[in-house]
């Protein structure tokens, strides 16, 4: 009794164990005899073909559901297989009960949040005055640059174009060029003329 044909046409003997490629008929009805085939021989259309499965994902995008949404059928969540994974599990469940115990408490974490959010405005604006500053001192340190005669990059360049809007802003902000804040009895005075 002979096993089914491999890709390459070879059958193995159940009985004796030998393999070979069966006698066949050619196109031109002449007879092609039967082909021996020695043990441990594995033809090249027999080997498995490697297959790489991030370029058959990527060959085989669009075709399919979304990518990845297969593990999310699962109803049970899956299980970190790795320390890491254990370890940030319990972070998120510790974060779970300490949310929980802190909606328990009551009113006292909404009073620290508005705290919080009426310090943030003026913080906020700090921190836009000090970039403001520091972007203004680069773009005078390359204007100081291309008067010597040194060559800039264009970024460079577009950076010393800016200087005037980083003036204005700070301006909107309350600040004069070098980044002090204006005081408004001197900035009275000099936009009145003496007489």
């Amino acid at each position: 009794m002979a096993s089914t044909p491999t890709a390459s046409g070879i059958v193995t003997d159940e009985l004796s164990g030998e393999r070979h490629i069966p006698e066949s008929k050619r196109a031109d009805g002449t007879t092609r005899k039967a082909i021996k085939i020695r043990p441990g021989y594995r033809p090249p259309e027999d080997v498995e073909v490697y297959k790489n499965r991030t370029a058959e994902n990527f060959r085989n995008r669009g075709k399919g559901p979304v990518p990845g949404a297969e593990g999310l059928r699962d109803d049970k969540p899956a299980q970190p297989s790795s320390a890491a994974g254990n370890k940030n599990a319990k972070r998120r469940e510790a974060r779970k009960k300490a949310k929980a115990a802190g909606e328990g408490e009551g009113e006292a974490a909404p009073a620290e949040e508005a705290k919080k959010e009426e310090a943030d405005p003026e913080a906020e604006k700090e921190k836009k005055v000090r970039t403001l500053k520091k972007k203004i001192r680069q773009a005078k340190e390359l204007k100081e640059k291309k008067e010597t005669g040194e060559s800039l990059l264009p970024e460079q360049i577009a950076k010393v174009i800016k200087i005037n809007e980083l003036i204005r802003e700070l301006d909107a902000l309350g600040f004069d060029a070098d980044g002090e804040p204006k005081v408004e009895g001197a900035a009275a005075e000099t936009a009145e003329p003496s007489t």
